[in-house]
């Protein structure tokens, strides 16, 4: 069954947002790890201000290369962004986001609740990136395939 209606529908804050409520969903559900609330939270707040740091540079690098912003409009990109955070992972800012997904699976304290992380991923890299890395292809040509050779997609 193809799936490509899917490609850059729903925005991937909005995907982490249904991901993260179906996480704490799973996690009512299912077992929880014995570790001391501070110990959780404390864990949880370094992750997710990581994460937050990274998305933050990664849209910061966008608003100073004055290119969209929108990940549903690939095709509209007018400068391919190389720079700043850009030279350790292409995909900065839903990296943020997975990291603040992981950060929610410490504070949940639920295993189970892991699987909203590598669901994310999954679904980012298939319906997102993917299709991204297509348009920008089509775009930016040998510039973006020898970008594409240096700097890993997500880590």
């Amino acid at each position: 069954m193809r799936m490509n209606w899917l490609e850059h529908r729903i925005p991937p804050p909005l995907v982490g947002a249904l991901i993260g409520a179906a996480m704490w969903a799973t996690a009512r559900l299912g077992g929880r790890l014995a570790i001391a609330a501070n110990v959780r939270l404390g864990a949880a707040i370094v992750l997710a201000g990581i994460g937050v740091a990274l998305a933050v540079a990664g849209a910061r690098a966008f608003r100073r290369a004055t290119t969209t912003l929108d990940p549903r409009k690939p095709e509209a990109a007018s400068t391919l962004v190389v720079g700043g955070i850009y030279r350790f992972t292409r995909n900065p800012m839903y990296l943020g986001v997975a990291t603040v997904l992981l950060a929610w699976t410490v504070y949940l304290a639920a295993p189970l609740a892991l699987a909203g992380v590598v669901l994310f991923v999954a679904y980012m890299t298939c319906f997102q990136i993917i299709p991204e890395e297509r348009a920008l292809t089509a775009k930016f040509g040998a510039d973006y395939a020898e970008y594409r050779s240096k700097v890993r997609r997500w880590l």
